[in-house]
């Protein structure tokens, strides 16, 4: 019978490959007294100089081999890290998976607070643009909040609040363009109705201006020049710089010009 054997090429890349998947293994010198921490310091380094697939066995050895010991919690949020140093999207989707796990394994260690960071951190990382979807900014949303309420103490609350802000903002960023579209088609009352729900589920929106600004003009196309006057003073209190201060004013003296016509007129 005719055997069909596999080129010499792919038989030296798989070679290479399981190679590379198990040269850290066996590592450990004869007579180490601590070899869990021997590997947990070889993965620290490796980390360090951004080696992530070298990182990344370490850990995995203390992980999978040392059950017991204490360095298992750190190496489990070191390969957790690897992936997100390495930064592809799959690297992002398991290494989300490994801050879940560690979280779920160890939800009192002292350092739950970075894990349930770095598992909004993954997600964040997948953000898409505010003209895309935004299942991914939500996710962050959530877990970056999640922080927030559940460690008001920690450290690293100051980054997150940060991120936190970035990603609420993608999210108003999304629906404003949603807003502006119905504004540009003249569909004043689906812009009202989004610029309005913009300010309910994100009231500290950064570009807020932007929505106070085309929302009051919105509820001026539609006659409702009474309910536009607060949203272009809102806009001239809370921003000493914007684009649209400058027409705000405008609108505010003419809004009110209109007001003292009719209330002399009567």
């Amino acid at each position: 019978m005719f055997v069909r054997w596999p080129s010499i090429a792919v038989v030296i890349a798989l070679v290479a490959a399981a190679g590379c998947g198990t040269k850290t293994r066996g590592a450990v010198p004869p007579g180490t007294s601590e070899p869990d921490k021997f590997l947990f310091d070889k993965g620290t380094e490796a980390l360090n100089n951004k080696k992530w697939l070298t990182a990344r066995e370490f850990f995995k050895q203390v992980v999978e081999t040392y059950t017991a010991s204490a360095y298992r919690p750190d190496a489990k949020l070191g390969v957790g890290d690897t992936y997100l140093g390495e930064g592809t999207s799959e690297a992002l989707v398991l290494g989300i998976n490994e801050f879940r796990e560690f979280l779920s394994f160890y939800p009192t260690n002292p350092r739950a607070d970075y894990a349930q960071y770095k598992l909004g951190l993954g997600h964040f990382r997948q953000m898409r643009g505010p003209q895309r979807d935004q299942t991914e900014t939500r996710e962050a949303v959530r877990e970056l909040q999640t922080f927030v309420d559940r460690y008001p103490s920690s450290s690293l609350m100051p980054e997150v609040r940060t991120k936190l802000r970035e990603a609420k903002d993608r999210l108003s960023e999304s629906s404003f363009l949603v807003g502006y579209f119905y504004f540009r088609q003249r569909w004043y009352r689906g812009s009202i109705d989004r610029f309005k729900e913009i300010l309910k589920d994100d009231a500290a929106y950064t570009r807020r201006d932007a929505v106070y600004f085309y929302l009051g003009e919105s509820l001026v196309k539609e006659k409702r020049e009474a309910e536009a006057l607060p949203y272009y003073e809102k806009l001239v209190q809370e921003f000493e710089q914007s684009e649209h201060l400058a027409d705000a004013q405008k609108r505010i003296n003419e809004l009110k010009a209109v007001a003292q016509n009719k209330t002399g007129g009567q």
